[in-house]
């Protein structure tokens, strides 16, 4: 649907994070006059009575009858459209649709590029970005990095390549798609989507459903293999030996070996694996992969991904705060492998299987681990039998700065504080964000240096 098609309509906007802000933006640009309901939090909604604007309805409120009231409803990508009241208002006819689809519908000029995967998936977008600007192409990086696609909306001049990240939230809304990128796939955000078989669907759908020119998957996951592809798709498989893939640390396209991926700034095997996906893009854009590869190595990583805060009293501390499954707490302490660590993990509990991880910590055991958040007993119980006998320290605490402490001590004057949560922020943090800046400061560094994304908007 248009941003066009929405005059006259009766219009909410449900949700005043980043994404609620740049869609009532764009509906001022375009629809200045257009009356608009905004349901939000108290909070939220002091800065738009602040607006003054007389066509702006601010509900602190919400449920399925106030939200039949209108006919669209532009909702965060955070609130699921398969529970209540989002559920109950579609059944009474209300259109739901994200800001991320407001601005698939709109024309724009430059290629799309779009990016999803159950890890990695920011890191991927940003380098395919950097690897671009590298060519000498004007190219945005945007989406669910943390710049809202809406907040882009008319740019001018307008780029050669949009680098945009979905999250499974989103992905459902993508068109007229050149290529569509998929890294990985396990269960992740089950409470949102409500089923292990939803999730994979709504991942999916950037390649069954936006039925994109072009697909570039990950030949070693089982169920992209296994993907029905539109027969208008063609695809490039990255992770295989005839395409982009990993030898140990070099980088190779088939049988060429191309780059020493330890010169780059992207720690462990999964990272490794990101570039080679993004190399796999720029390649099935036409471009010479192969002579930008070198330039991966002036890359910056991204904050709260395996980020190196520093060190202190011999101890490096590492903010993973991104970390949201059990597979992502996993790869982080591949990257530490014969290092003293201190693992620092749980948060909201999702209901995702801690096996895989605790199998990890029973072949490889850690120094420490402690444990924390809503799930954190969980996990506690799981791991007290592979502590028995001293073989790791194991010890709970509520949250991010007690587990800090616990960690150091752990850790004494040498080794590495790791927090990869493999878990949600909420509803201690804000987000995960949030969650890195409490770490960061706990841990004696100064949170306002870590947050800066590199790259983001048009360049």
């Amino acid at each position: 649907m248009r941003i066009s098609e929405l005059e006259g309509k009766r219009v909410a906007i449900w949700g005043y994070g980043r994404e609620g802000r740049s869609a009532l933006a764009a509906l001022r640009w375009r629809l200045p006059s257009q009356p608009v309901t905004v349901f939000c939090s108290h909070d939220e909604a002091e800065p738009l009575r602040d607006m003054q604007d007389p066509a702006l309805r601010i509900e602190t409120s919400v449920n399925a009858d106030m939200l039949a009231e209108h006919e669209v409803v532009v909702k965060s990508p955070g609130i699921s459209p398969y529970t209540s009241p989002a559920a109950d208002a579609a059944l009474n006819g209300v259109r739901f649709i994200g800001a991320s689809g407001l601005w698939f519908a709109e024309p724009a000029a430059g290629k799309r590029i779009c990016v999803t995967g159950s890890k990695g998936k920011s890191t991927t977008t940003a380098l395919l970005a950097h690897l671009l600007r590298a060519s000498g192409a004007r190219t945005a990086l945007a989406g669910n990095i943390g710049l809202p696609l809406l907040e882009l909306l008319d740019v001018q001049p307008p780029p050669a390549y949009w680098a945009i990240e979905l999250s499974s939230y989103q992905t459902g809304e993508a068109s007229d798609v050149d290529v569509a990128v998929v890294l990985n796939l396990f269960p992740e955000h089950l409470d949102w989507h409500g089923s292990e078989a939803r999730y994979y669907a709504d991942k999916l759908a950037l390649v069954t459903r936006a039925a994109p020119r072009m697909a570039v998957l990950n030949a070693g996951d089982p169920r992209l293999v296994e993907l029905d592809v539109p027969p208008s798709t063609k695809v490039h498989w990255f992770n295989h030996a005839d395409g982009w893939h990993l030898r140990e640390a070099m980088v190779y396209r088939g049988e060429q070996p191309v780059l020493d991926a330890r010169h780059v700034p992207l720690p462990g095997r999964h990272n490794r694996l990101n570039l080679c996906a993004a190399l796999a893009t720029v390649e099935a854009l036409g471009l010479d992969a192969v002579a930008l590869a070198a330039s991966a190595a002036s890359f910056r990583a991204l904050p709260h991904r395996l980020q190196s805060l520093g060190l202190r009293h011999g101890i490096e501390s590492v903010n993973d705060s991104i970390s949201t499954t059990p597979q992502s707490t996993i790869a982080a302490l591949d990257c530490y492998r014969g290092r003293r660590v201190a693992l620092l993990v749980g948060g909201y509990d999702r209901g995702l299987d801690w096996g895989v991880c605790v199998e990890r910590i029973a072949a490889e055991p850690v120094t420490a681990v402690v444990t924390m958040g809503q799930n954190g007993p969980r996990i506690h119980e799981k791991l007290k039998p592979l502590a028995q006998g001293g073989r790791f320290i194991l010890a709970e605490a509520e949250e991010v700065s007690e587990a800090v402490k616990l960690g150091l001590q752990a850790l004494g004057h040498d080794g590495v504080l790791l927090l990869s949560p493999g878990a949600a922020s909420f509803p201690r943090y804000r987000d995960y964000i949030d969650r890195g800046r409490h770490f960061a400061k706990a841990a004696g560094f100064d949170p306002d240096l870590i947050n800066t994304i590199p790259g983001l908007g048009v360049a």
